[in-house]
């Protein structure tokens, strides 16, 4: 069977990293990581892209990003995709998707997981940004938009971490935005066979335990469809790439006062049907 929930974790078994398929799909696994709940998978034999699930069980000693850095040949990431980021920013809605990019470097998985803000981000201004996440599962170029769905893998949750002061020096966001570890993604994988509309999920973030971010894919300016055909326009999208989808309103630049990532706190993104990406903050 091809899977539908991948999870990629190093097993109690054996201490080997392994892909499986969660036993239990209705559990939010992020959550059961934190809380030392019992976790099992279907072992998966082959790749994120052709695995088939095997009936042999295995159980999670720790869960990492499903896709490896040495899978991902790319990370785009789209800045004011929201209509309510956009007027919380007070910023004009853009005429095209707004890209930068993030280095394979800033790839982690969840908790037990840590966000190290480095040395040269520890002004009090470290920011998490809640996304949907997807993967590309075939490689494409120049997609039509009604064929865009066709080339994802699945999707999880994201964390655009970002550090403020060094993103506001310049135009450019790619260097603020792409600190080691400032890629959080997770806990699952979920296919499209499952998330047939990815337009219909809500995304959270949870700062110490309370929501500061509560917004609805929804209301994204370019949808996911959109997204993949333009940035596939005379660009070859490769399999493995991802795409970080945009974050709602309620970042923590624009509150008051302001909501920062400090060294010991807990950020959390949590995504309707995918479950919750929880990480902890360490200063390097």
């Amino acid at each position: 069977m091809p899977w539908t929930h991948l999870i990629r974790f190093v097993a109690i078994e054996d201490s080997q990293v392994h892909l499986g398929q969660l036993v239990d799909p209705t559990r939010d696994v992020g959550q059961d990581s934190v809380d030392g709940i019992e976790i099992a998978a279907y072992l998966i034999e082959g790749t994120i892209f052709d695995g088939r699930v095997t009936k042999h069980i295995l159980h999670v000693k720790q869960l990492l990003s499903p896709i490896a850095k040495e899978q991902c040949s790319y990370i785009r990431c789209l800045g004011l995709n929201y209509m309510d980021h956009a007027n919380e920013a007070n910023m004009a809605l853009p005429k095209a998707p707004i890209l930068f990019t993030k280095p394979r470097t800033a790839l982690m998985g969840p908790y037990p997981a840590t966000i190290n803000i480095p040395k040269c981000a520890q002004d009090e201004t470290s920011d998490y940004e809640a996304e949907l996440c997807l993967v590309i599962g075939k490689t494409g170029r120049d997609i039509p938009e009604d064929e865009a769905l066709d080339y994802i893998l699945g999707y999880t949750a994201s964390n655009d971490v970002s550090a403020r002061t060094l993103q506001m020096t310049t135009a450019q966001w790619s260097f603020s935005k792409g600190l080691d570890s400032s890629c959080p993604i997770g806990p699952v994988l979920v296919s499209t066979s499952v998330i047939k509309d990815p337009q219909t999920l809500g995304v959270k973030a949870i700062h110490n335990g309370v929501t500061v971010q509560d917004g609805h894919t929804k209301d994204m300016i370019f949808s996911i469809k959109q997204q993949v055909s333009y940035l596939s326009q005379g660009t070859t999208l490769e399999a493995g790439t991802i795409f970080l989808t945009g974050t709602p309103a309620g970042i923590g630049y624009f509150r008051e006062p302001r909501v920062v990532l400090r060294d010991g706190d807990e950020i959390r993104v949590g995504i309707e049907g995918i479950g919750t990406l929880v990480n902890k903050v360490r200063y390097e």
